[in-house]
């Protein structure tokens, strides 16, 4: 009996994938869930495992091929496996040479092949160790450049054009085309208004200075910031639940749970985990669970259901020297709070002028759903729990 291998869904709004590196070649013997082929997307690289046991008798689509969600890609032939197969795992080759050829996945191969690096020189971060596009980038910016070829007769024009005003022509990558998509997609289809005010980490500051050697002790991690402003979020959000609706519609649908989405640069952009119901979270664990996201993002190993489906978003413009920023709205959500780099400033306090180190935070919001005056307050409170974290606690 012949099974299709399909394209499977690979996150909210990707309707198409480029095929990576086949695992498995025509006539291989494969075993159910074993993986045949990754496929890459605009957040992770996936692989695809065979729907059943049997022998992968046809490949529709090569590397570096695109295939819709749900397209046929392969077709394996149900079977038992040969005697000579039985007893080896179909997975396990034979050891290979110190100086064999690694496994380049396509977008990678196309980036070393125009810059003429060798692919035995890279290594690989993605999955099995195999070489994703942005080794491939990072290699290609560690090389050398190339010695001048020696004066010869002037010859056609190459891609890329060298001197004080060369232009180089580089394809767009899935996810720069996604978010580029859903940019103009959010500004379009929402009413996004940008809130601005000012927090004073001096307590936040304190008590991490203070405790910092008892809870790395004991959690195993530093305290960061980011766990104070979940939790304030979620207080904050709890207060005005608009912000932590959507807009489905002509219905506004409210949401009983908090699942936090924060923003972290990846092995292949800017992405976006999920740190789910929040509310019920330690500030140890959510540090861990920040931690374990950002690790694994760098990685590429980020699961599709980590990267949808949050309620609310927050983004640290601060970490790259951000000092103020407009963050968009990640639709269908309704808001996103914007954290920023923290200076020391001058402040009027008690009637004295004093230095304090300063935050600039910002709310977008879509106001179609949300007033200012909740908008305003919102941020307003995520300002009080964070200047005293002890509301946090006493959850006032």
């Amino acid at each position: 009996m012949s099974v299709e291998v399909k394209v499977p869904p690979v996150g909210e709004s990707i309707t198409e994938v480029t095929l990576g590196e086949w695992l498995r070649a025509e006539g291989d013997y494969v075993r159910e869930d074993e993986p045949v082929v990754v496929v890459e997307s605009d957040k992770v690289n996936l692989e695809v495992p065979a729907p059943a046991s049997g022998r992968l008798v046809q490949v529709l689509k090569k590397s570096g091929a695109t295939a819709k969600i749900g397209e046929v890609v392969a077709v394996i032939e149900e079977g038992e496996a040969p005697r000579d197969t039985v007893s080896a795992p179909a997975a396990a080759p034979a050891a290979a040479p110190l100086d064999s050829n690694p496994r380049v996945m396509p977008s990678a191969g196309r980036v070393l092949a125009q810059a003429g690096v060798d692919p035995r020189g890279v290594t690989g971060t993605g999955p099995g160790g195999r070489i994703v596009k942005e080794d491939a980038v990072r290699a290609v910016a560690e090389a050398a450049p190339p010695a001048p070829a020696p004066a010869a007769r002037a010859e056609a024009p190459s891609a890329v054009t060298r001197g004080p005003r060369s232009e180089e022509l580089v394809p767009m990558t899935p996810l720069r085309q996604t978010v580029a998509r859903r940019l103009v997609e959010a500004q379009q289809n929402a009413a996004l208004l940008t809130t601005f005010n000012e927090i004073d980490m001096s307590a936040v500051m304190g008590l991490r200075a203070e405790h910092k050697e008892a809870y790395e002790e004991r959690y195993g991690l530093k305290l960061g910031f980011m766990s104070f402003f979940v939790k304030a979020v979620v207080d904050g959000l709890r207060a005005f639940p608009a912000l932590n609706a959507e807009i489905r519609g002509t219905n506004i649908v409210y949401r009983g749970y908090y699942d936090i989405g924060v923003a972290v640069g990846g092995g292949k952009g800017l992405v976006v985990p999920v740190i789910r119901n929040a509310e019920h979270l330690s500030f140890a664990e959510i540090e861990k669970t920040i931690a374990d996201l950002g690790k694994r993002a760098k990685e590429n190993k980020l699961k599709l259901d980590e990267l949808t489906g949050g309620t609310f978003s927050i983004t640290n413009g601060g970490i790259y020297g951000s000092l103020l920023s407009t963050p968009i709205v990640n639709p269908p959500q309704s808001g996103i709070l914007g954290m920023h780099g923290i200076q020391d400033r001058p402040i009027a306090l008690n009637g004295q002028v004093v230095i304090r180190p300063m935050m600039y935070v910002a709310l977008t919001y879509d106001h179609r759903l949300v007033d200012g005056r909740e908008a305003v307050t919102f941020l307003k409170r995520v300002k009080q729990c964070v200047e005293q974290p002890v509301r946090l606690l006493l959850e006032v």
